[in-house]
C-alpha cells in the first residue's frame, strides 16, 4: 500500500492525498512536479530511477472499504533537501537514459 507521503522531500511543499502534483519513484520517494522537472531532471536522488504521477486514493468508500478513511495517508514528513551540485553530478549521465532503461 502506498504511503502517500504528505510533502515534497526537497522543497517541503504540501502534497495532500488528492494532489495531482505529487510524483513518486518505485521506492515511493516523493517530490512535487516542479522539483522533479527543474531540480531533479526526472532522476531520483535516492535511487537513480524516474518518477511517475502518484495515484490518488479515493476519499470515499466506493467499494470494499478501499479509501482514505480506512487507509489514511502518511503524516511522516521526509524533508531531505537535495544538494543541487551533487545531484547534477550524479544525474548528468542518467538523465540522458530513459527511466525504463536505467
Amino acid at each position: 500500500m502506498l504511503q502517500l507521503r504528505p510533502t515534497c522531500e526537497h522543497c517541503n511543499r504540501a502534497l495532500p492525498p488528492a494532489s495531482t502534483e505529487a510524483r513518486i519513484c518505485s521506492y515511493e520517494c516523493t517530490f512535487c512536479a516542479g522539483c522533479v522537472d527543474t531540480v531533479l531532471h526526472n532522476v531520483c536522488p535516492n535511487c537513480g530511477g524516474g518518477f511517475q504521477p502518484r495515484p490518488v486514493r479515493p476519499a470515499r468508500d466506493w467499494k470494499g472499504g478501499n479509501f482514505l478513511g480506512k487507509d489514511p495517508a502518511s503524516t511522516t514528513v521526509k524533508h531531505r533537501p537535495v544538494d543541487r551540485a551533487a545531484h547534477d553530478a550524479f544525474s548528468s549521465s542518467l538523465r540522458q537514459i530513459a527511466p525504463e532503461q536505467r
